[in-house]
C-alpha cells in the first residue's frame, strides 16, 4: 500500500539519517571532532593549537632539510647504481614524518587521520621493494607536504611568537584561524590515500562476507535438500519398489504401500515449497514487499502490523535482502523476544530503503547476542547499509535496517504466466 508519511515517519526518517551520518563518521573518514569555540580566556584546546604553531617551525624545519636533501641526493645519484635506492630509502622515511605529522594533527588539531597501510614489502625482492618506495604516492605527498609549509610554518611561528607578548587578547582567534589552515593542508596532502584505502579496504571486506554468505547459503540448501526432499524421494523410490513386487501376489498391501508412498510426495513437495521460499519467495517476485512482508508476518507468534510507504519497487536485489532482513528479525520477535505485538514499517527516503521493526518484548537484544543479528548487519554492510539496534533492558526493542535504494530496471520483473512456464 502507498500512503502519505505520518509524523511518526518523518521522525523515524531523520533518526535514520542521523544514524546513517553518524555510522559513515566512524568509518575513518578524515575529519574534525567537534571544537569549541574560540575566546579569550584561554581554554585547553586554545594552548593545543598554539603548542602546535610554535612547533611547526622546528619540525617544519626537520620535514624541510630532510625532504631536499634526499630528493636532491637521491635525484642527483640516479645516474649511478645507489640514486634509485637512496631516493626509495628516503621516500620511505618520509612516510615515518608524516605518520609523525599525523599523529601530531590527531593530538593537538583533533583532526582524525588514519594512517596509511603498509608498503608490502616482506619476502619480496629487492628491485620490487624499490620500485614499491619509488611508486609510493603517500611518501611522495608527505615529501611535497614537507616542501610547501616551509614558509606558512616561519609566519604561523613568528605570529604566535608575537601574539603571546603583545597581541594576547586575540590569540585565541588567530591560533584557531591559523591552525585551520593547518587542517587543510593535512587533509589536503596526507589524507587523500587515506580515505581511497580506507574504501578498498571495506570493499575487500564486504566481498569477503558475500562471499562467505553465498558459500552457507549453498550449505544450507545442500542440507536441506539431502535432509528433507531428498531422504523422503529415496523411501518413496523403495515402497513404490516394494509396493510393485507384491501388486500380483497381496494387492491390498500394495494399495496400503501406494498410499503411504502419495503421503510422502505430498510431503516432499511441501518441503521443496519451503525451501523454494527460503531462496526466494514467488509472492516478493510477482507481488511486491508488501504483500510479501503480510505473507511472512502470517507466520509470526505475535501479530504484526505491516505499513508500507513504497511509491515503486526497488531493484530485485534490494528488495531480496529487505524481506529476509525482515523474515529473520520476526524469527527473532517468535523465538527471545516474548512480545505480544510486533509491527513492520517500510518506507523510502530519497535513495534509501529505510525498514524498521518494532516488538513490546523483554528487550536485551544486541548485535552479539547469538540471535543471528551480526550476520545482518555484516550483509546490510556488504551492500553499504546499515543496522541500528535500539533494544534497552525491559523493552520495547526497535531495529532499523537502511539500504541504499536502487530503481528496478523495466522488464525484470516476470509475470505469473511466465513464471509457471
Amino acid at each position: 500500500m502507498t500512503a502519505r508519511m505520518t509524523p511518526s515517519a518523518r521522525n523515524r526518517d531523520a533518526t535514520a539519517r542521523g544514524g546513517r551520518t553518524a555510522g559513515k563518521r566512524t568509518g575513518g573518514e578524515a575529519a574534525t571532532e567537534a571544537l569549541p569555540p574560540a575566546r579569550v580566556a584561554f581554554e585547553p584546546q586554545t594552548w593545543r593549537e598554539i603548542s602546535h604553531l610554535l612547533l611547526n617551525l622546528p619540525m617544519g624545519l626537520l620535514g624541510f632539510v630532510y625532504a631536499v636533501v634526499s630528493l636532491a641526493v637521491g635525484a642527483g645519484l640516479s645516474v649511478t647504481a645507489v640514486g634509485l635506492p637512496l631516493l626509495a630509502l628516503g621516500l620511505l622515511g618520509g612516510r615515518r614524518l608524516g605518520s609523525v605529522e599525523r599523529a601530531r594533527a590527531r593530538r593537538l588539531l583533533k583532526v582524525r587521520v588514519d594512517e596509511p597501510s603498509a608498503l608490502p614489502l616482506r619476502g619480496r625482492p629487492w628491485w620490487t621493494r624499490m620500485r614499491t618506495c619509488l611508486t609510493d604516492p603517500v611518501g611522495w605527498r608527505t615529501m611535497l607536504y614537507q616542501v610547501v609549509r616551509m614558509p606558512w610554518v616561519v609566519f604561523t611561528f613568528s605570529v604566535t611568537l608575537i601574539g603571546l607578548v603583545a597581541l594576547w587578547p586575540v590569540l585565541p582567534f588567530l591560533a584557531r584561524a591559523l591552525t585551520n589552515v593547518d587542517r587543510m593542508m593535512v587533509r589536503g596532502l596526507l589524507c587523500p590515500s587515506d580515505e581511497l584505502e580506507r574504501r578498498i579496504a571495506e570493499l575487500e571486506s564486504d566481498r569477503g562476507v558475500v562471499v562467505d554468505t553465498a558459500a552457507a547459503d549453498l550449505r544450507r540448501i545442500e542440507r536441506d535438500l539431502h535432509d528433507g526432499a531428498q531422504a523422503r524421494l529415496v523411501n518413496l523410490a523403495m515402497g513404490l519398489g516394494l509396493a510393485k513386487e507384491k501388486l500380483l501376489e497381496d494387492p491390498d498391501t500394495a494399495a496400503a504401500m501406494v498410499e503411504e508412498a502419495h503421503g510422502e510426495v505430498k510431503l516432499a513437495l511441501q518441503e521443496l515449497r519451503d525451501l523454494a521460499r527460503g531462496i526466494h519467495p514467488a509472492v516478493l517476485t510477482d507481488r511486491g514487499l508488501d504483500a510479501a512482508l503480510s505473507s511472512v508476518a502470517t507466520r509470526c507468534t505475535v501479530p504484526v502490523r505491516v505499513t508500507t510507504e513504497l511509491g515503486s519497487r526497488p531493484a530485485a536485489a534490494i528488495e531480496g535482502i529487505a524481506y529476509f532482513t525482515v523474515s529473520e528479525l520476526l524469527q527473532n520477535v517468535s523465538k527471545h523476544s516474548r512480545a505480544t505485538r510486533a509491527s513492520i514499517d517500510v518506507w523510502r527516503s530519497e535513495n534509501r530503503l529505510l525498514l524498521q521493526v518494532t516488538d513490546n518484548g523483554i528487550g536485551g537484544a544486541t548485535l552479539d547476542g547469538g540471535t543471528g543479528m551480526a550476520g545482518l548487519a555484516e550483509r546490510l554492510g556488504a551492500v553499504d547499509g546499515l543496522f541500528v539496534v535500539d533494544s534497552p533492558a525491559g523493552g520495547p526493542t526497535t531495529v532499523t535496517a537502511e539500504l541504499p535504494w536502487r530503481d528496478r530496471e523495466p522488464g525484470r520483473s516476470p509475470s505469473p504466466a511466465q513464471r509457471r512456464r
